[in-house]
């Protein structure tokens, strides 16, 4: 998560004060910002060992660990907060894992790039798979295993009992919420089970 704005955003959405796990947090960044401005504790939880590294030196509690296994260390409620910002999309039990989310922090925060937004629509109507600034790679060398939509996510939370209390979409900076599903190039979701 490299824009400050994205960052606010989220931030926004977590309570002062949350005991929070954040899940493929990547070189801690969001974590750090959410200690110094919420007064949040809390781990981050990453696989790669550089990322892992630049956790430490910020001074981020950061576990390391392979999400595909689950979260069976962390009890029911062990979390305010459980984020998985750019998560999702690269995991392959990905509803296992929003339910794991649900049930081991009060509220889930997710965020991830959304696949119905407008120019993602005309690419792939010209023939091609497209690759913008939050889908910067080729469909062949991509890290994401799927793609999904604003859409697709409201209606995976309801199937799974989420209560969706928030969302809206991000688009360069700013927050979207009218017709956030062709408007934004990225989804948010802050959910409770």
């Amino acid at each position: 998560m490299a824009e400050p704005s994205m960052m606010e955003s989220i931030a926004r959405l977590v309570p002062p004060g949350s005991r929070v796990l954040d899940l493929g947090c990547g070189d801690g960044a969001l974590l750090a910002h959410l200690q110094t401005t919420r007064a949040c504790t809390g781990y981050g939880v990453e696989i790669d060992d550089a990322k892992v590294l630049a956790c430490i030196k910020r001074g981020v509690n950061v576990l390391q660990l392979n999400l595909e296994g689950g979260l069976t260390m962390f009890g029911d409620d062990a979390f305010d907060v459980v984020l998985q910002i750019d998560t999702l999309q690269h995991l392959r039990n990905a509803q296992t894992m929003l339910l794991e989310t649900a049930r081991v922090g009060r509220i889930g925060i997710v965020a991830f790039p959304n696949f119905a937004h407008w120019p993602n629509r005309l690419a792939v109507l010209q023939g091609h798979m497209p690759v913008t600034k939050r889908l910067p790679y080729q469909w062949y060398d991509t890290p994401n295993i799927r793609v999904g939509t604003y859409r697709d996510f409201e209606v995976l939370a309801r199937r799974n009992g989420l209560t969706i209390e928030d969302s809206f979409g991000l688009h360069e900076g700013r927050e979207v919420r009218s017709l956030p599903n062709l408007l934004a190039s990225t989804a948010v979701f802050r959910f409770s089970s």
